[in-house]
């Protein structure tokens, strides 16, 4: 952690200005670009010419009064330069610059026991509609559970829908979650969500770049969607509109570098168009359970996913004139060995040899009057044979 003089002033400096500059403001970008935490906190403080458009925050300011209201609230403010700040929002010096909202976050409100930089090193979020079907909420909590079970840390952003099932199927799963939010870490939005958010902090963690006491807008929603993006290695959208802040979230992967899913839906569901959208258009993964997430999320050649196969019989392990043997024996109604060696194509004694060996296998049995499957076996001629 920063500690010493420089470093409280430093946090300082940084909590104030977490207050005065909205979250991924361009302008605040270009205005202050390459100048430290302290000096851009020193230059609004004595009004410096240019800087007027954050004049009107400074007034009720109070970095001091933001550090214990977090404190309050069992929170700490990480910067840069602490043990716990995850590097991987270092991207965000570059990504998103030719958006509206954009940076580096001057530092994040914590809520939780957990260690942030620990909890990112190998984490996926799950985002999605907030209207979702009861698919993409099944969906969401078996993924999230199924990655928990498997060591990955599931960050989405505390809405109703696909975020609180992931959330949800984390915390079933005993695992972490991290939910992300557009206020402050001691404002419960939505309401609904109080409880879960509140065990989301005893369990997992809680996360903001807003200071304490602020509220949600809608560009602070889209602004957020940048921070769950960067600190994550790769973004799943399960369910999501054409047009939503979920696609917004994988955009912002896509401008961080990171891996891109989407779960298929329904080709008659609105919520599925969105999804559908990233794999058709924007080379989105494929991503059907937790072994695709997990190899598409890891480093490359690592954790790769078997490729799905049926359950292999006894029959596809036939030598090929076994098989024409087999295929040629009929369903109920018994043939002798010569109709049997004519339809196979086989001569008599070659086919009586197979016959045999067939009924060694317990794939066919002998009657009276010819040959004829055994009942367990399904008939090789059916389309689902």
């Amino acid at each position: 952690m920063t500690t010493g003089a420089n470093g409280d002033q430093e946090r300082l400096a940084r909590a104030g200005l977490s207050r005065v500059v909205e979250p991924g403001d361009l302008a605040a970008l270009k205005a202050f670009d390459g100048l430290p935490a302290l000096e851009i906190w020193d230059r609004l403080q004595r009004g410096a010419p240019g800087l007027e458009r954050w004049s009107t925050r400074l007034a009720d300011a109070n970095p001091e009064r933001d550090l214990e209201r977090a404190a309050a609230a069992g929170a700490r403010f990480v910067i840069p330069g602490d043990d716990e700040w995850p590097d991987q929002l270092d991207v965000l010096e570059e990504a998103g610059q030719l958006t509206r909202r954009a940076g580096v976050p001057y530092g994040l409100w914590v809520r939780g026991r957990a260690d942030l930089r620990h909890a990112v090193t190998r984490a996926v979020a799950l985002v999605g509609a907030r209207a979702c079907s009861s698919y993409g909420e099944h969906v969401a909590a078996e993924l999230s559970s199924g990655l928990a079970d498997n060591g990955v840390t599931i960050v989405s952003g505390g809405a109703f829908g696909i975020d609180a099932a992931a959330h949800r199927g984390a915390l079933a799963a005993s695992g972490l979650t991290i939910a992300v939010l557009a206020c402050g870490v001691d404002v419960s939005y939505p309401k609904r969500n109080s409880a879960l958010l509140s065990r989301i902090a005893e369990d997992g963690l809680v996360v903001a770049e807003l200071p304490p006491g602020c509220s949600p807008t809608k560009l602070r929603f889209l602004a957020r969607n940048r921070l769950i993006a960067a600190i994550t290695q790769g973004t799943v959208v399960i369910e999501a509109a054409v047009r939503s802040g979920a696609l917004n979230t994988a955009g912002w992967a896509e401008q961080c570098g990171r891996t891109v899913l989407a779960v298929p839906g329904p080709v008659t569901s609105r919520m599925s168009a969105g999804s559908h959208l990233l794999v058709r258009e924007r080379n989105a993964v494929l991503a059907t359970n937790v072994a695709d997430i997990i190899e598409a999320t890891s480093p490359f050649g690592t954790n790769l996913a078997p490729p799905p196969r049926a359950p292999q019989t006894v029959t596809d392990t036939l030598h090929p004139d076994l098989q024409r043997t087999l295929d040629a024996v009929p369903v109920h109604h018994p043939a002798p060995a010569t109709s049997i060696a004519a339809t196979a194509g086989l001569d008599l004694p070659t086919t009586e040899r197979y016959l045999q060996t067939l009924a060694t296998l317990t794939l066919i049995t002998q009657t009276p009057t010819g040959w004829r499957l055994a009942p367990s076996i399904p008939d090789p001629s059916s389309p689902s044979g």
